[in-house]
């Protein structure tokens, strides 16, 4: 059951969505039926290019110039001055009340379901001493920060195009809409915030940003695009010619034009980023360091370690960069972020030096032995216990099955693999281990000194037993014979396809195993000859998996 307050607090909320619907039912009317909304107000939709059908479908209305003529209306119909005064929509000062809006052409401003929710209102004339725009205050209806306008009207857009276009102002919105561009919205004449980044992205996860050619809105644009990259979203960013806005461009240019117009400008955020700052750092080098730096910046926010590799090996063509060099200042930036944000929640108040960590372990507390069938498993954990956070390059085809190079993280590669195979190891203290590494998209995955410092006893031990280099040749015994073997590090993708590979030709053995015993105990023909039909399938995997790892060790 629910308690008075909160009882109370919806029945606020109602109220006043109850009189935001009664005052967008007003502004119309008042724009359709009054001798001044049928003259002026309307006159001033239709030099903006609005067809009676848009003007209706937006709701779009007008506040008459008179000092409390809606205030008076709505009190009259029986709504409460208090709900007046929160929606924003009447003002009360020393006892008197009086119309906001008054004298304005009005935007109803609407939810996600198509109720209305505040109101933007502007002015007539051009009377540079009067607000040219003024908005509804926030109210427990209406957040600026979540508002988008146009919501209602584009979401099945969005969905349908997979794509939603942002824009800055009212017109903007009205007049693409009625070019046939409906999968637009704007951010209510606020900054661009994460909140509105989220509604879009509950429809899809491709914004373009569109933007007139001014300095401001170029600047405007980068804040945008990192703040969308960062919810992991795609984001392109269009800019019209000098002089045209989304509004005046949807006014002079027929909708096939617009669309096509609207589809092969869009450009990919690098492209676009880099192309503005290249012309303002010119052949200057320590601009192009800067520029290089902005860039990079922006590609470590993104979440998805794969979608950042493609965008470095895109960015370093752009700019005749090596690749690796923007990797690199990449991983910096997130261990940096990373570090920061450690400290600010104190989960970590003490840094160690990872060095001195291992200088105190002697040994594990109890001794972990691997049995023979464990080995590959062992391997696999032990690579990614020590390598997680290295960079590797491979082989992956595009969507057009066209191979390209892509470079991720060894962990990366290797969760992807378990994951995939929804394995589950034999010994519990692997399996902890690898828990550890099941991390968010964009996080950096832990450290031996992260795993070595666990509560739990059983994965320190585990952990310990796995970095005894005991297979490795001793460095002193190198520089006695002044002789330079290549250690693992040196062919670290070689060693993470090999244990890859044999931990799944392990896992196709035990599966015959199983079989096998199956086979022993069946006494029915179907069944005997499904079985052995399993049994020449897993033979034949068997057989690939050991092409591909004589390939890996060979090559």
């Amino acid at each position: 059951e629910q308690n008075k307050e909160v009882v109370a607090e919806l029945m606020e909320k109602e109220s006043l969505m109850l009189v935001n619907t009664f005052a967008g039912q007003y502004l119309e009317a008042q724009l359709w039926d009054s001798e001044i909304g049928k003259t002026i107000a309307h006159s001033y939709f239709k030099e903006r290019g609005f067809t009676d059908e848009t003007i209706r479908k937006f709701n779009l209305g007008y506040s008459p110039d008179a000092w409390s003529a809606f205030t008076d209306a709505a009190y009259k119909a029986g709504y409460k001055l208090e709900y007046l005064v929160k929606t924003g929509l009447s003002i009360e000062k020393e006892g008197k009340y009086f119309d906001r809006f008054r004298g304005r052409v009005m935007f109803p401003i609407h939810n996600e379901s198509g109720k209305i929710i505040a109101f933007g209102g502007r002015i007539l004339g051009n009377d540079k001493k009067t607000a040219k725009y003024v908005n509804s205050p926030e109210s427990e209806v209406y957040y600026k920060s979540k508002a988008l306008y146009g919501i209602h009207l584009a979401r099945k857009s969005i969905i349908t195009e997979d794509v939603c276009f942002l824009v800055e102002g009212y017109t903007d919105v009205i007049s693409l809409h009625q070019a046939g561009v409906e999968n637009v919205v704007a951010s209510s004449g606020t900054s661009l915030t994460e909140d509105q980044i989220r509604v879009i992205n509950r429809y899809t996860k491709n914004i373009t940003i569109l933007y007139d050619g001014d300095a401001a809105g170029i600047k405007a644009s980068f804040r945008g695009i990192d703040m969308i990259l960062a919810q992991g979203m795609n984001v392109k960013v269009l800019l019209f010619p000098d002089g045209d806005d989304p509004d005046s461009f949807a006014r002079k240019n027929n909708p096939l034009f617009i669309k096509e117009y609207l589809q092969n400008e869009a450009q990919d955020f690098i492209d676009f980023k880099s192309k503005v700052l290249q012309e303002e750092t010119g052949d200057d080098p320590i601009k192009k360091a800067g520029m290089i730096r902005e860039l990079v910046e922006s590609i470590a926010i993104i979440p998805d370690p794969i979608i950042r590799s493609v965008y470095a090996k895109a960015c370093a063509k752009k700019i005749e960069t090596e690749e690796s060099v923007l990797l690199n200042e990449i991983s910096k930036i997130i261990q940096s972020k990373k570090k920061k944000e450690s400290f600010k929640t104190n989960e970590h108040p003490e840094e160690m030096e990872e060095n001195n960590f291992h200088e105190n372990i002697v040994k594990p507390k109890e001794v972990v032995t691997f049995s023979k069938v464990e080995q590959q498993e062992k391997t696999l954990v032990r690579l990614l216990l020590q390598y997680a956070n290295e960079l590797i390059n491979i082989k992956v085809p595009n969507e057009n099955s066209v191979v390209e190079t892509i470079t991720l993280r060894v962990g990366d590669l290797i969760m992807s693999e378990l994951f995939s195979d929804e394995v589950d190891f034999k010994f519990n203290g692997l399996n902890k281990i690898v828990q550890l590494f099941n991390i968010e998209e964009g996080e950096n995955y832990p450290c031996e000194s992260d795993i070595l410092r666990n509560d739990d006893q059983e994965i320190v031990n585990t952990a310990i037993t796995l970095i005894s280099y005991k297979h490795e040749l001793s460095l002193n015994w190198q520089d006695k014979h002044k002789i330079n073997i290549p250690g693992e590090i040196d062919n670290l993708k070689k060693a993470v396809y090999s244990a890859l590979y044999s931990f799944r030709i392990r896992r196709v053995e035990e599966m015959e195993q199983e079989l096998n015993s199956e086979l022993n105990k069946s006494s029915e023909a179907d069944a005997t000859m499904e079985i052995l039909t399993r049994l020449k399938a897993l033979l034949d995997v068997k057989q690939e998996l050991g092409k591909e790892l004589q390939y890996v060790v060979l090559k």
